[in-house]
């Protein structure tokens, strides 16, 4: 109710900044996705390396390693860290010995706490050979 009355109240060239609808032609932030237009992020093919985001500064490789190992035979885990300051980038891998528990590990984790920070898991994307220009699917602004 509040919310109607300050748009009602609010000079025209404002009014675009109240609006909820997305689709509406006046809405500055966010354009609509085209008709059929798939997701700007393509998923990796399963592999048994997780990429693992979201991480709290505060989780380590032993902690990450003990909540994976859960749900599998965890091979290698390692948060990847700042090397001026040591503290984590909020982000890790996890690999595991077959394809199966990895599967297992995105079900038991992904979308779950730890540390009290939601992590997101899912199958890593290979990293392209050395030299090769990187695929970023994201526009970078100030460019043509």
């Amino acid at each position: 109710m509040a919310m109607k009355a300050a748009v009602a109240a609010a000079p025209r060239g404002l009014r675009r900044f109240f609006c909820t609808n997305p689709t509406s032609s006046t809405f500055p932030f966010v354009t609509p996705p085209a008709a059929g237009a798939t997701s700007a992020r393509q998923m990796a093919d399963p592999n048994t390396n997780l990429f693992i985001s979201g991480l709290s500064k505060r989780t380590t490789t032993e902690r990450l390693r003990e909540e994976f190992a859960k749900f599998g035979e965890v091979v290698h885990a390692r948060v990847v860290t700042d090397r001026v300051s040591g503290y984590s980038k909020g982000f890790g891998f996890v690999k595991y010995a077959t394809i199966e528990e990895a599967g297992k590990g995105i079900e038991g984790m992904d979308g779950k706490f730890l540390d009290g920070w939601v992590i997101f898991a899912e199958y890593a994307r290979p990293r392209p050979p050395p030299g090769q220009p990187v695929d970023n699917p994201t526009p970078y602004y100030g460019g043509r």
